[in-house]
């Protein structure tokens, strides 16, 4: 009952707010004119009193008492002569205010709110969050301040931030759960992730550190392999990361999520996609936007920078060449990957969408190309519409 006597005084404090101007604008303007008509009536007294003092000439005098009297006149004109009705606009005006917007705002409530839910403070929230993530990440983050040391909850905490794009927290929040409990692949993965993250997707130094010690508790992790292969790529040696991809291939299923994607790095490195159909769009080297056995070959010999306008390029040529043969669904995972590698995020998603367009979500490789987005860190609202 007090929530809704509360809100009933704001909403009449507010009205009052709103139509106050419109309730003192007709005597505003009076009083407007009134002050008018008063200055020019004591500049006729002043003017006679600098006659009479010799001040002005009578023909000066005769000009400025001319000049005021006309200006005296023209605002005792503007006066009404009984008290005018306010204009219909105002009332209309008011009635909005006073009758519809409270209105329109009750049934808007109503609509989409929840006047029947009991208020639930931040406590009793915490003890039951629900899917609620902010509330589950505030849980966790108090229950971490009073108890540090409490490695499980770093390591139920660290995913979370990394999902939430809190990449600084999650790498202290991995850190910390690998302090506590000891290294594992899950937690030496997540925090090479996050290493790649922070220095916008490159496999740095630290990173391959850490995921050839992910390697060593399972050397057949196909999430480090993948990423110490792409380190090679993204070093410039095509031959040692197209190697690196095959092996990997070779060691997936044949139904592993992530084999597609392990296919179009073997390809951009110059190698033969495993298991793919020549016949089949993207699975020949020579399908449009792989590179030649030539630009690889070129690349090697190419400085950072000229290999970088290389690189784009080609990711430009694969652009276009999707726009006119958009059934290519490989050519979109190498699109899309391509401009989050460099870090072209708008164009990523661009390419996302264009992507989702030909093969939609509710299919298998709609599904592989907003699991890679996710993974890329690419925006997917609005991409399946």
């Amino acid at each position: 009952m007090l929530f809704w006597i509360l809100v009933a005084v704001m909403t009449a404090a507010l009205a009052v707010i709103l139509l106050y101007p419109l309730l003192r604008g007709a005597k505003a303007a009076e009083n407007i004119r009134a002050g008018e008509a008063a200055v020019y009536r004591d500049q006729l007294r002043e003017l006679d009193r600098d006659l009479n003092g010799g001040l002005i000439t009578p023909e000066e005098a005769d000009y400025a008492r001319a000049e005021i009297g006309r200006r005296l006149i023209a605002v005792s004109a503007d006066e009404p002569a009984e008290t005018p009705k306010p204009p219909r606009h105002h009332r209309f005006t008011e009635a909005v205010v006073l009758l519809v917007l409270p209105v329109l705002g009750l049934s808007l409530y109503l609509t989409t709110g929840r006047p029947d839910l009991p208020s639930q403070p931040l406590e009793a929230r915490l003890e039951n969050p629900g899917n609620d993530v902010a509330v589950l990440i505030t849980k966790a983050e108090r229950h971490l301040a009073e108890k540090p040391d409490d490695g499980k909850g770093w390591d139920v905490l660290a995913p979370i931030y990394f999902r939430t794009m809190r990449v600084n927290d999650a790498q202290l929040a991995y850190r910390n759960a690998i302090r506590l409990l000891g290294p594992s692949p899950v937690r030496l993965d997540g925090l090479a992730e996050t290493l790649m993250a922070v220095s916008d997707g490159v496999v740095t130094e630290e990173a391959r550190q850490v995921l050839e010690q992910s390697l060593t508790l399972e050397p057949d992790n196909p999430r480090a392999r993948f990423y110490i292969a792409l380190s090679m790529e993204q070093a410039g040696r095509p031959n040692e990361a197209r190697q690196a991809f095959e092996a990997l291939a070779k060691q997936s299923p044949a139904d592993a999520p992530w084999l597609p994607l392990v296919n179009e790095h073997i390809a951009m490195n110059g190698g033969a996609k495993s298991g793919a159909d020549p016949a089949a769009p993207g699975g020949d080297p020579a399908a449009p936007g792989n590179p030649t056995q030539q630009d690889v070959a070129a690349a090697e010999t190419m400085s950072a920078g000229d290999r970088q306008q290389m690189i784009r390029g080609m990711v430009e040529s694969l652009d276009a060449k999707l726009r006119e043969e958009p059934n290519n669904f490989e050519g979109w995972v190498r699109l899309v990957r391509s401009y989050a590698v460099l870090n072209d995020k708008d164009r990523a998603a661009g390419a996302l969408k264009r992507g989702l367009a030909a093969f939609p979500p509710p299919g298998e490789q709609g599904r592989q190309l907003l699991a890679l987005a996710r993974e890329l860190g690419v925006a997917t609202e609005g991409a399946t519409q």
